[in-house]
């Protein structure tokens, strides 16, 4: 471990024992350096990495503060570092992997929470999507807006964050297999509305059964279209 690491680390321990509680202001640099036996530059690297991680926050002319450590913030950056990963096969692969462990869970729980207002804005996506079925990119954005609103019924923050950094991004392999697979529209809004009955019916086994079939679907098609895809070049390469 390097020795900014070990800073970060002890900053990190003030405030998970409390000593630091959200919205605490940090002592200034030379004291806060003091107190940690540090550097004052190791102590401001220290302070630079937790910004950037979201866990403290500068302010100019007034500053450093413990940040409100809520789970929307602090897996923030999830998104960021699933986008950079989107070049590689195999990390897509991987990000469906976890859609699909997490996804049919959050739509099971949210049938037991499901208000009639959560009800009718699913449906409204759902909607939205029957009419977009010959535009695929508006299509898939109401994908996305129709799964985000049944994770937002979970009222669980993290798994929320969670879900919208990787199912968020993985918008670009739902387009890309609604431009390729022109049959995919049609089993995309069948999935969608086995999805929405299930909810709608409160059905918690359905829900996730309808859940997972949607998105094991998705992910075995990326899987088989790269698969194809890597032959086909291969065999391009030696003929």
């Amino acid at each position: 471990m390097s020795l900014t690491d070990k800073a970060i680390a002890q900053i990190r321990e003030l405030i998970a024992s409390g000593a630091l509680p959200p919205g605490a202001k940090l002592p200034p640099e030379p004291e806060l350096a003091s107190q940690l036996g540090l550097s004052r530059n190791l102590a401001r690297e220290a302070v630079k990495a937790l910004s950037v991680a979201r866990v403290l926050e500068v302010r100019r002319g007034d500053g450093t503060y413990v940040t409100s450590l809520q789970p929307s913030l602090l897996l923030e950056g999830l998104g960021g570092a699933v986008e950079l990963l989107q070049g590689d096969p195999a990390a897509v692969l991987d990000l469906m992997e976890v859609r699909r462990l997490l996804e049919p869970a959050a739509t099971a729980l949210a049938a037991t929470r499901l208000s009639e207002a959560g009800l009718a804005e699913v449906k409204r996506h759902l909607d939205t999507m029957r009419e977009a079925r010959e535009d695929v990119e508006r299509l898939n954005a109401h994908d996305v807006a129709f799964h985000r609103a049944i994770v937002a019924v979970t009222g669980n923050e993290t798994l929320i964050s969670l879900l919208e950094g990787i199912s968020g991004h993985t918008l670009r392999a739902r387009i890309w297999r609604g431009l390729v697979d022109t049959r995919a529209a049609g089993r995309t809004l069948a999935e969608h509305e086995a999805i929405y009955t299930a909810l709608a019916s409160r059905e918690v086994s359905l829900a996730h059964a309808a859940a997972l079939l949607h998105v094991s679907n998705t992910e075995q098609w990326l899987r088989e279209h790269l698969k194809s895809t890597q032959a086909l070049t291969t065999a391009t390469a030696f003929p």
